[in-house]
């Protein structure tokens, strides 16, 4: 399996998420107190959750607010009682978005997310209508020059379901969902630490854009990002700089 430039797209990405510090606390403070609401505040016991930490310790979320989310989510801190709710659509050209929200008012989050699609060349589709493009995974990312040899040893010990070098020399390891935190620890102690990882709802093919396409496309995918409900966006387009 070959990926189209996915070392660069992925660091594009971490690049932007970075530049949005702020906003990324917000957001993973909702996830991690919703996460220990539905399963306890133990990360050990809690997938969900331990996912969460560790995102959050990935761009350095103080360890106080970390502790903060989670007592929210198990009731010794009063909080705000959040509905996840996920909107499909499309943006430029067809390509396939999904956008999942956590929210206090779904009017208010269904009202703005369909004007950002509205306004940026997009539209809001129905329930299920670009879902069947997408998989729900745990996908790692390992940078160029991994052994790959070693590497797919270690994960096919570890239970992955597939390992991939892609065009640009980046490893990606896809597991299933639920299967995600036991095969990172157990690549990790094998010494493998990926560059990007998380679980994931991965496209299943992709709609490459350039030039004014590509700064459309990216500006739909920004305005949705922006939306303080929304979490995560997924979607078939990769944006070529």
């Amino acid at each position: 399996m070959a990926g189209h430039s996915k070392w660069a797209n992925i660091q594009h990405r971490k690049g932007r998420q970075d530049e949005k510090r702020g906003a990324a606390f917000s957001k993973i403070a909702k996830e991690i107190t919703v996460a220990a609401k539905m399963g306890g505040g133990d990360p050990g016991f809690n997938p969900r959750l331990r996912v969460a930490v560790d995102k959050a310790k990935g761009v350095n979320m103080p360890k106080d607010k970390i502790d903060t989310a989670i007592k929210k989510g198990t009731g010794e801190l009063e909080g705000v009682d959040y509905v996840e709710i996920r909107y499909e659509g499309y943006g430029i050209g067809g390509a396939a978005i999904m956008v999942d929200c956590l929210t206090d008012n779904k009017t208010r989050t269904v009202a703005e997310v369909r004007h950002a699609f509205n306004k940026y060349g997009g539209n809001m589709g129905t329930d299920g209508c670009v879902a069947f493009q997408f998989k729900h995974c745990g996908q790692m990312l390992f940078a160029p020059g991994t052994d790959e040899a070693a590497l797919m040893d270690a994960a096919i010990e570890a239970g992955a379901e597939d390992v991939a070098t892609n065009d640009d020399g980046s490893i990606e390891v896809i597991t299933t969902a639920a299967d995600y935190v036991a095969v990172k620890d157990a690549l990790e102690a094998a010494g493998f630490t990926p560059e990007f990882g998380e679980v994931t709802m991965k496209p299943e093919g992709e709609n490459v854009f350039t030039g004014d396409d590509a700064v459309k496309m990216q500006k739909l995918l920004d305005a949705l990002e922006g939306l303080d409900d929304v979490q995560e966006i997924y979607t078939t387009a990769v944006i070529e700089e």
